[in-house]
């Protein structure tokens, strides 16, 4: 059973991350990720580096309903 607890760990083992918030049913998750691998990178190429964290998952069991990436500079800066 996919949980918000297995989406966040799913996220942090697959991405270098300072900080990953995930709420939702499971299925369907809204999540704040905050990593340096974001820096640089468009908004589009930092869902993608989630969804690569992800794996299979993304496509088959789970949809991201809303998903903030930021990098630590910008979540310190009120993001």
């Amino acid at each position: 059973m996919v949980t918000p607890e297995s989406i966040q760990s799913g996220i942090a083992a697959g991405l270098a991350c300072e900080r990953v918030e995930v709420v939702g049913d499971g299925e369907h998750f809204q999540a704040l990720v905050v990593s340096n691998a974001f820096a640089g990178k468009s908004r589009i190429q930092r869902h993608q580096l989630v969804y690569a964290a992800l794996g299979g998952r993304m496509r088959e069991e789970i949809h991201a309903l809303s998903m903030k990436t930021l990098t630590p500079e910008e979540f310190g800066s009120g993001g």
